[in-house]
This record gives C-alpha cells, sequence and structure tokens, in this order.
C-alpha cells in the first residue's frame, strides 16, 4: 500500500511542462499531498501562470495511477505577489544571465552574409541535434523581422508570463524565442536600430532561460543594426557560418566572418548546406557547385563541420514543425545534423583577448 510520502514523490518528481528540465518538487509546486482512508489521493499544486498546460493532467494521472485509487486534483494559480517571490527564488538559483561574464551557457550564433542560404533550417535542426545528446538548448530567432523558427519547430502556443519574466513555449525539448508571438499575421515588424535593440534586449534578459547549456541565435542575414546588438549583448558568443556551394555564397558569407572578426567573437567553423542531392538512382548530383563551404573554412583557417545534403524531408519537416533530425533519422541530412552537433560541443569557448571592446554605432 502506498504511504502519503510514495505520493508526494509520484508528483514531486513529475519534469513540469512550463519548465523543461524542472520538476513540480523543485520547483515548489507541490502545495498539498494527502491520501483517504478509501486509498483516494487528493493533490493541491499551486502555479505561477494562468495557462495550465493540458498535458499536466495526464501527467499526474499517470504518476499517480500506481499509487492510489484515483485522484482529486486542484489546481491553484499564485498572486501577483507570489509570482514575483517565486519567480525571484528561481533566479537566485541561476548563474550569470546568459553574455556576462561566468555564465555557463555557450552561445552559438549562426550567421550568414546573406539569406537563401537555409540558416534558420540549420539553426533548428542544430538546436535540436544538441538537445538529443543530453544537453539543455534554447534557441532565439534573431531575425526580428523574417521569423521563421517556431514554425519549423512546430510551435503554436505563446510564451506564459510570471511576473516581469517571460517564459518561453518548448518544442522538441528545445526553449523558443521569437518575435512570431507577437506580431500577427497580418502585421509587418517596422522598426529601425533603437526598437530592434530593445527587443533582444528583452529576448535575452527577459526570458526565464533558466539554465541553459546551449542557447543558438538564429541570426538575420548581413551585419547590420541586430547583429551590432547581438555582438554588444553577447560578445563570447561562437559563430557558425553557413554558406551553399557556390563560390558566390561563399565570398558573401566570408563578410559575416569579417564582422566576428571585428567585434571579438570566434568563428568556431562552417557549415555547408545544399551540399547535394541523392537521385533514385543514388547518384550525388551537386546542383549549386561544389567547394564553397572548403573554401572558405580553409580561407578562415577553420573546420568544415558539416556538409548536408538537400533532402525532401527537410522542407516538409520545416512547414510542419518536424526538423529533419526527428522526421528522417539515420538520414544523410540527420546524421550531418548529429555530426555537426558533435563538433560543436568539441569546440570550447576561447578567452576573449579583448574584453573591453565597444560597437560605434
Amino acid at each position: 500500500m502506498a504511504s502519503k510520502d510514495d505520493i508526494y514523490e509520484a508528483v514531486a518528481s513529475i519534469e513540469s511542462p512550463l519548465i523543461v528540465g524542472r520538476t513540480l518538487g523543485d520547483l515548489g509546486l507541490v502545495k498539498n499531498v494527502e491520501k483517504t482512508v478509501t486509498g483516494k489521493a487528493k493533490v493541491e499544486l499551486v502555479i505561477p501562470t494562468h495557462y495550465v498546460p493540458p498535458e499536466l493532467d495526464e501527467l499526474l494521472k499517470h504518476a499517480l495511477e500506481p499509487h492510489a485509487r484515483g485522484a482529486d486534483i486542484d489546481i491553484q494559480v499564485m498572486d501577483d505577489a507570489a509570482q514575483e517571490s517565486w519567480i525571484a527564488d528561481r533566479r537566485s538559483e541561476m548563474g550569470p544571465p546568459i553574455g556576462e561574464p561566468g555564465s555557463a551557457t555557450r552561445v552559438v550564433a549562426v550567421s550568414s552574409g546573406k539569406g537563401g542560404v537555409g540558416k534558420s533550417s540549420v539553426s533548428a535542426n542544430l538546436s535540436v541535434a544538441l538537445q538529443r545528446t543530453g544537453n539543455k538548448v534554447g534557441i532565439v530567432d534573431g531575425d526580428i523581422w523574417g521569423f521563421s523558427i517556431p514554425a519549423m519547430l512546430g510551435i503554436s502556443s505563446p510564451p506564459a508570463m510570471v511576473a516581469d519574466a517571460i517564459i518561453p513555449p518548448v518544442a522538441h525539448g528545445v526553449k523558443v524565442m521569437s518575435m512570431d508571438y507577437f506580431v500577427g499575421d497580418d502585421k509587418a515588424v517596422i522598426w529601425r536600430g533603437p526598437m530592434l535593440h530593445k527587443a533582444i534586449e528583452q529576448f535575452l534578459k527577459d526570458v526565464f532561460w533558466d539554465n541553459l547549456d546551449f542557447l543558438v541565435v538564429d541570426m538575420p542575414p548581413g551585419t547590420g543594426d541586430i547583429a551590432i546588438s547581438m555582438s554588444q549583448f553577447l560578445p563570447r558568443a561562437q559563430v557558425l557560418l553557413v554558406t551553399t556551394p557556390q563560390p558566390t555564397a561563399q565570398r558573401v558569407a566570408r563578410r559575416a566572418a569579417l564582422m566576428a572578426a571585428e567585434v571579438d567573437q570566434q568563428v568556431i567553423g562552417v557549415v555547408e548546406n545544399m551540399s547535394w542531392f541523392t537521385g533514385d538512382d543514388d547518384k550525388r548530383y551537386e546542383l549549386f557547385g561544389s567547394g564553397g563551404g572548403e573554401s572558405l573554412a580553409q580561407e578562415l583557417g577553420v573546420d568544415l563541420m558539416a556538409r548536408v545534403p538537400l533532402l525532401p524531408a527537410m522542407g516538409r519537416g520545416a512547414d510542419s514543425g518536424h526538423p529533419v533530425v526527428l522526421a528522417a533519422p539515420g538520414s544523410e541530412a540527420a546524421d550531418a545534423f548529429d555530426t555537426l552537433a558533435s563538433a560543436v560541443i568539441e569546440k570550447r569557448p576561447r578567452v576573449r583577448t579583448n574584453p573591453a571592446l565597444v560597437i560605434n554605432q
């Protein structure tokens, strides 16, 4: 016969659907547990947001099934004062904020000199591949105008608010923040430097990322306002350059490397996307030429970390919210992203050579 302590442990050990990687007990959300003489469990939870994850009820029933003959579950919402106290306690458990000295979160900025090279697809698949290795991963959709990451990862729910903190939605175990949550389908983001700077600051400082191992940033193309703001907020970011096999794309991607050097960020490697297409005859067809990624890596003195082929499942997966590493495991493209994740993990950050660097705007 299960005891009250058994029931408490069963509830407390449930992973929170609101904050991935934390249990209900770890987050202090289990208010009370009782067991009646008939063997029924009575559970009181207190949560910090009005949004109740729909899967929470099913998680509770599944956890309690071996220990009780049914359950009465009462879920209460914290008042404003309790929310402020709760988020303050959670922040006190964390290390330094992302981007600040002492932060244990590695930031990987996925960059290119132009659009159309598949940078967002690389960012989305890399984040999921990193998460599948056991890391705690978040991703920022840094393209404020051309956001696409939530759709690629299949997110439809907005962030939750707890006091002044934003709790990011989660897909495939990855926490995701994007302007997509705040702009209607019939609206365009028509912002200039100061507003863009503020939006990036909120994505990094107001979001409760918890203790991430990796934060992947899908950078906008080029070297404009957002790239400059990112370099100020994330001075220790490691830069991953995405290019296609075309020499023209290689030359443009080189500009993103020059930007990284100007702001004392470390380029850790190159990803060549759309490298080839394998036909039904099992032959590889290099539709966009060859050699661009290898030439860029050699020019910069870094590794060509992965060559990602064209695969129909990548396009379908991006449209349906299922990255190719999940939609087509074992495929050439999925294997390329697993290889990329391993290569990124191995590239430990260097010590910055000029921590006092300031960008003149």
